[in-house]
């Protein structure tokens, strides 16, 4: 069979029987997937074809960026000091210049590493915060915090590599620290003090003095923080693993949710976390204590999930800078996107596709054509913010512009609704790689012509998420697939439908040669749903631990409709993060990273 342009089609959802027990909303969003295996050795805990892909702190494919940064093209990318938002707390440097907000000291702070933070409030004179590491066999760490006269002695408690690579980059070793000691070599000086300092960071701070730190009484058995830092480049051995940023750790330490490599690299591609870890679908550990802090780590928000944080209160932050980085994060503008009106509930079976009820998929849009059949949808496309609106580009033709006629707050296309509205079009952008005969790059962007000269009124419509990562949802998870497309048969139907499929991962195998890196397929195991005739352009969206939802793919081209072993086939919209939001503007799509 050819590959054709494709639509929808709804037969029966018969891969979905089983419990009876049917979950919440947000239950039900969540992702499905088969758990790993144990692995038989160390190496396998890690993801070959990820790592090669160097992933660090800096890739926003894998992590958020920090509020003085944004996602730029897959790297987190230095703001200016004027992009951070203006309240906030004010700080010191350990240069004596004095910042307006943490924010802005940590902006400044990344085109001018030595410019660290201090302390907050204003500076004053002489105000210094230093560490320094001894000499000989002992290498004992000590530091004076602000308004202490004499260097103290770190705790051994609670220290891990994230203070030791924090400690280490602090005096100017940016690989951080080789390796840590406790309880090594105390001098008699050392057994006699009473009193230790107990240090916690997360291992992405620049200064120690961005970490929690406390004055604590020292119990007798209480050992001390000994530290060398990496200084030298050397050969990896067969039970090393080597860091991005070229350092070597035993494979037993990653993916144990610990920065050991100092650029996090040990811990972004993970088929699995070690004890003590927390593993987020993105294939990234993070530690445990880093989960229902009420702050997102994970891509899509399951280590923050209402289910899993129900009745755990962790209490009040520790960190001292921590409370000020969310702060700042709760003020960065983000995309009100994703949300329906309606409860996406599941049923045990579907026959011939649900029909959607007003307000389930608001960002559902009909594209038609005028002189075409009255009633006929030509093709679907996804409301994503302002006027814009993404679809197939197969569905559109430059020359015909002028033709085309966006339909929203549309659920059936001949029973008359006061609340349809219809534009035409401002503008169209076709993806300037598009393959007609391949549909390689089948997406289009339709920007809206607005009522005089303000804003599109687009009161019945709620954009749909725009993912800016190819990590945020992955093979098994279930999505949904709306759109006016043919029924089993290839009659038409005039009426708004959907259907849960599930993300397939080798497609390749099943399209060979013609399944390429910037598609994704999706559909049910026996074919019992899938895309066929009748919907081109239209939106596969995914949901989050939050139940937000995300575009993640737009209805491209089949075979066989409605077969087993030939799901459909959609744009992956998260490989056009950069190129939707040079067009429509970065701070209308984007949620996070901006």
């Amino acid at each position: 069979m050819p590959v054709v342009p494709v639509f929808l089609v709804f037969l029966s959802l018969s891969w979905f029987c089983g419990s009876e027990n049917v979950a919440s909303n947000a239950e039900e969003n969540q992702f499905q997937q088969v758990e790993p295996a144990a692995p038989a050795e160390q190496g396998t805990y890690l993801i070959q074809e990820c790592l090669s892909n160097q992933y660090t702190h800096k890739s926003c494919e894998k992590v958020f960026c920090h509020p003085w940064e944004r996602c730029v093209e897959g790297r987190c990318l230095c703001k200016l000091p004027y992009q951070c938002p203006k309240n906030g707390s004010s700080v010191c440097s350990a240069n004596g210049r004095y910042f307006h907000t943490y924010c802005h000291l940590k902006s400044y702070e990344c085109q001018q590493p030595k410019a660290k933070f201090l302390h907050k409030g204003k500076c004053m004179a002489e105000e210094t915060f230093s560490i320094s590491v001894g000499h000989g066999d002992s290498n004992l760490l000590r530091v004076k915090p602000m308004n202490q006269k004499n260097y103290i002695f770190v705790c051994d408690g609670e220290w891990t590599m994230n203070e030791a690579n924090v400690a280490c980059k602090h005096l100017g070793f940016e690989s951080g620290a080789e390796y840590y000691q406790t309880n090594s070599s105390i001098t008699e000086s050392a057994s006699n003090s009473l009193h230790c300092l107990q240090i916690t960071c997360r291992g992405l701070e620049t200064s120690l003095a961005e970490c929690h730190i406390e004055m604590k009484s020292r119990d007798s058995n209480e050992g001390f923080v000994s530290l060398q830092c990496h200084e030298n480049l050397r050969a990896c051995s067969d039970g090393e693993f080597r860091c991005v940023n070229k350092k070597c750790i035993s494979l037993n330490k990653t993916c144990d949710g610990i920065n050991d490599c100092g650029d996090l690299s040990d811990e972004l591609c993970c088929r699995e976390c070690r004890d003590n870890s927390f593993h987020c679908r993105s294939n990234i550990c993070i530690p445990n204590k880093n989960v229902c802090n009420k702050e997102v780590d994970c891509l899509t928000g399951e280590d923050e999930a209402r289910i899993l944080c129900a009745g755990k209160d962790k209490g009040a932050e520790k960190h001292s800078m921590d409370e000020e980085r969310k702060m700042i994060k709760t003020l960065l503008p983000q995309a009100h996107c994703g949300l329906t009106n309606h409860t996406l509930t599941r049923r045990k079976r579907i026959v011939g596709g649900e029909i959607a009820r007003k307000g389930e998929f608001p960002w559902q849009v009909a594209i038609k054509e005028t002189g075409s059949e009255g009633a006929t949808v030509y093709c679907g496309g996804v409301y994503i913010g302002g006027c814009w609106v993404l679809t197939a580009a197969h569905c559109v033709r430059a020359n015909r512009v002028h033709l085309y006629r966006v339909w929203i707050g549309l659920l059936h296309t001949i029973l008359y609704d006061i609340e349809t509205d219809t534009f035409s079009l401002n503008r169209l952008i076709i993806h300037e790689n598009y393959n007609a005969s391949t549909y390689e790059n089948d997406i289009a962007l339709l920007e809206l012509k607005s009522y005089g000269k303000g804003e599109c009124s687009l009161e019945q419509l709620t954009p749909a998420c725009i993912p800016w990562s190819e990590y945020m949802f992955k093979a098994g998870d279930r999505c949904k697939v709306s759109g006016w497309g043919a029924e089993k048969g290839y009659t038409k139907q005039y009426i708004l439908k959907w259907g849960n499929v599930n993300l397939f991962q080798n497609c390749s195998e099943l399209y060979p040669g013609r399944f390429f890196k910037q598609m994704a397929c999706a559909g049910t195991y026996d074919g019992s749903i899938d895309s066929c005739k009748g919907d081109s352009g239209g939106p596969l969206v995914c949901f989050d631990a939050a139940n937000v939802a995300y575009v993640w793919g737009i209805v491209s081209w089949g075979e066989n409709c409605g077969e087993a072993g030939h799901p459909g086939v959609y744009t992956k919209v998260a490989s056009y993060y950069d190129w939707i939001s040079h067009h429509v503007t970065r701070s209308l799509i984007a949620r996070y990273n901006t």
